[in-house]
């Protein structure tokens, strides 16, 4: 079966959040938006989640360059974490 995602290019960047397969983690990708940085970079927050499948407990951060972001994003596709529509902040 193949893929159904691309696999991003310089202009686009990883952004919205994954849940895992079992729905007891969801994880966070976006853009971090600093203008005293020249090169753009992706936040990722991973959440534990409470009976709803929603945020219910924070886990960690992370920063990464987009190249790592897409290693991360595709990782997890590949481990059956799935897009859901939860909105940080």
């Amino acid at each position: 079966m193949e893929p159904k995602y691309s696999f991003g290019c310089s202009t686009s960047k990883p952004n919205g959040c994954l849940l895992n397969p079992e729905g007891s983690r969801i994880i966070f990708f976006e853009e971090c938006k600093n203008p005293l940085e020249p090169i753009s970079k992706i936040h990722t927050h991973l959440f534990f989640t409470n009976h709803l499948g929603e945020p219910g407990g924070y886990k960690s951060s992370e920063k990464l360059n987009i190249d790592s972001a897409w290693e991360k994003w595709h990782e997890l596709h590949q481990k059956g974490w799935t897009e859901v529509s939860h909105y940080y902040g």
